[in-house]
């Protein structure tokens, strides 16, 4: 049996602490494509960020995940569950894909194989994903995996010199466990 964590490209695995300069190299990815900005952080800055992650246990459904290619064993990316709430029986996904990684169906993949286990194991009945609006390959990969647009905060992040609206999406498990049976997911 394969592991539920493997897909046909990608492996989810735990954060260790030499991931620092993948880390690293993933945020300067996303200030490069505009995705976030925030203040640069030292070597030693992202080695502490992935010694506190590799170590860290899961918060009540929150953790963040190593996205492995299966064929070179290199980190290609990084996904997590936020905002998990057990009672309300809802969370949010996050993915980030190296930019040279980026377009090859890891993140489609890595956030198909999350979805799996929040909805099947861990039974939570709804994913939420927070897209930047001018972030058309995150929208278009969360439409392909099921989610619909459930609302659109107008400007209301800041980015890039200028607000922008923020893309409220949603994937119930019932509509998740249609589209993964027939092969969508």
């Amino acid at each position: 049996m394969t592991s539920f964590w493997t897909g046909e490209r990608v492996r989810l695995r735990a954060i260790e602490p030499e991931d620092w300069t993948a880390l690293r190299r993933f945020a300067e990815d996303e200030e490069r494509l505009g995705d976030v900005l925030h203040p640069p952080r030292s070597a030693e800055g992202h080695r502490a960020r992935a010694q506190e992650q590799s170590a860290a246990a899961p918060d009540d459904d929150r953790f963040s995940l190593a996205v492995e290619d299966l064929g070179t064993g290199e980190m290609v990316g990084a996904l997590g569950s936020h905002h998990a709430d057990r009672r309300a029986g809802c969370f949010d996904d996050g993915v980030t894909i190296g930019a040279a990684h980026r377009r090859k169906g890891y993140a489609a993949e890595a956030v198909t194989l999350l979805l799996r286990f929040m909805f099947t194991e861990q039974r939570y009945h709804k994913c939420a994903a927070r897209v930047f609006a001018s972030n058309e390959p995150s929208l278009t990969l969360h439409h392909r995996l099921g989610f619909t647009e459930e609302g659109r905060l107008r400007e209301h992040v800041y980015l890039a010199g200028r607000h922008q609206d923020l893309v409220m999406m949603g994937l119930p498990a019932r509509e998740f466990a249609v589209i993964d049976t027939a092969g969508g997911g």
